[in-house]
């Protein structure tokens, strides 16, 4: 069963002991002697934060096509530094080949999809995302640069969700489809800040709030830790007035996850009787926080309450409606599906909806994959997750017991990596470039520490 384990995690892969012997990479000598000798690449890695700065402090604001020329761009010089790496073995994160996998994956689904050019345009979206993480992975391994894209986005998401406070105050144009016209709260502003929609502004700024809170422990200085409190209920309120249900219950089991962690970081260091008691504690004030929410604030109740609902709230009906047709467009090609990409779906669809219940995707993440890349590449994505998890365990643990303060943005990666999930059951979030690159920022900050788990297991060792 350890063996079995292993093989799943990816154990033993160790480094790219390959390419000493790889004839191709000896033919690209010429690419590592002329990296060797140039002047700007010796701050290749500040040059990469300069890319991605860019794409994560304009997402939001600029037009999709500005944000993907910045992912190619992001590929093109990931690819330059991969290519000029020296030849020595180098270890690097098991994460990267499940991602490839199910890349992979996406591109046999294209090629046999029955609608390939739309499916082609999906799968070169897919990959610039892609480009986003390799490169980041690579970034963020800089502790001094890790923190330093958090912050970035913490600032451009600050604006986004001053932007979203503002139109609780001075009104916003909603759409119909927003919300239930029959419901006690029919009448609530939901904002929808620079992302032109509720659901997509709650899915931004849900990892905000939760880098915030780590950023309270991590920023030193008194200065940074009354901005990071200041973002934290600016992003808190905006979050509370997209009125986004999924949103909602990610963001608290995200901090759940949080809490959990952090009394297991601080566990041995607490008398006997808060070893015993914490953590039964911790849940109870969350649950109760919630209940007290849930009990005084009357749309928070109503709004909630709504998910029981059943087809009685029309969000809900048209969900529902909408997950009825993609159960059959998954039967229909259930191994590989019809292709990645929204256009690829929405070729597709109408011959499976029903009358009335148009739909852009299929309001779940899961149910998306299923349909574009079929039972497979399916498991590709619940296998890419799940090892996710395990390499923030291990990293998690091992960074515990040096007691290492670079824990806290692992703590918060997870976090949002977890309200992102919880959130994508009922939301398709991420084919907008503003939530689908803080998604692979979030993995590529869990990847990028595997190299310090390494080195602790170095030091343990000695």
């Amino acid at each position: 069963m350890n063996t079995l384990w292993q093989t799943l995690t990816l154990h033993n892969i160790q480094s790219l002991q390959w390419r000493q012997g790889s004839l191709f990479w000896r033919l690209l000598n010429f690419l590592r002697q002329w990296r060797q000798g140039s002047w700007l690449l010796q701050w290749h890695q500040e040059i990469g934060a300069f890319l991605l700065t860019a794409v994560f402090a304009l997402a939001p604001f600029v037009p999709n096509n500005l944000t993907g020329l910045l992912a190619i761009a992001c590929g093109g010089y990931w690819l330059l530094l991969t290519l000029s790496d020296d030849l020595k073995p180098s270890r690097f994160s098991p994460i990267y080949l499940l991602v490839f996998l199910f890349w992979g994956v996406s591109v046999i689904a294209t090629v046999l999809s029955p609608v390939k050019m739309a499916a082609a345009s999906g799968l070169a979206k897919m990959t610039l995302y892609v480009f986003v993480f390799v490169l980041a992975e690579r970034v963020v391994r800089s502790h001094r640069l890790r923190s330093w894209l958090i912050t970035v986005y913490l600032h451009a998401a600050i604006i986004v969700s001053i932007y979203g406070v503002r139109q609780k105050f001075f009104g916003a144009e909603a759409n119909a489809t927003w919300v239930d016209p029959t419901s006690t709260t029919a009448d609530e502003v939901r904002v929808y800040s620079y992302l032109g929609n509720p659901n997509l502004l709650a899915a931004y700024i849900l990892p905000a709030i939760i880098f915030c809170i780590c950023a309270l422990i991590a920023w030193q200085r008194w200065t940074a830790k009354v901005l990071a409190a200041t973002m934290l209920m600016v992003h808190s309120a905006c979050m509370y007035w997209t009125g986004c249900r999924g949103a909602w219950i990610g963001l608290v089991l995200a901090i759940f996850m949080m809490a959990m962690m952090t009394l297991y970081w601080l566990l041995p260091y607490l008398p006997q009787f808060w070893q015993m008691w914490i953590v039964p504690l911790t849940m109870g004030t969350i649950v109760g926080a919630v209940a007290l929410g849930m009990l005084f604030v009357t749309p928070l109740r109503d709004r909630a309450l709504s998910v029981f609902s059943g087809r009685a709230d029309s969000s809900n009906n048209f969900r529902i409606n909408v997950w009825e047709s993609v159960l059959e467009m998954i039967q229909a090609r259930p191994i590989l599906g019809i292709g990645p990409g929204n256009v690829a779906f929405n070729r597709i669809y109408p011959f499976f909806q029903k009358p009335n219940y148009h739909a852009l995707s299929a309001y779940s993440i899961y149910l998306e994959t299923l349909v574009e890349t079929g039972v497979i590449g399916f498991a590709s994505l619940m296998w890419l997750v799940a090892l996710i998890f395990q390499q923030a365990w291990v990293q998690f643990h091992k960074l515990r017991q040096l007691q290492s303060q670079e824990v806290w943005w692992l703590v918060g990666a997870i976090a949002s990596i977890v309200g992102m999930l919880i959130h994508g059951f009922v939301d398709t979030v991420w084919y907008r470039p503003e939530i689908n690159t803080l998604w692979w920022l979030t993995v590529a900050i869990v990847a990028s520490y595997y190299r310090q788990a390494a080195a602790v297991d170095t030091a343990v060792s000695l």
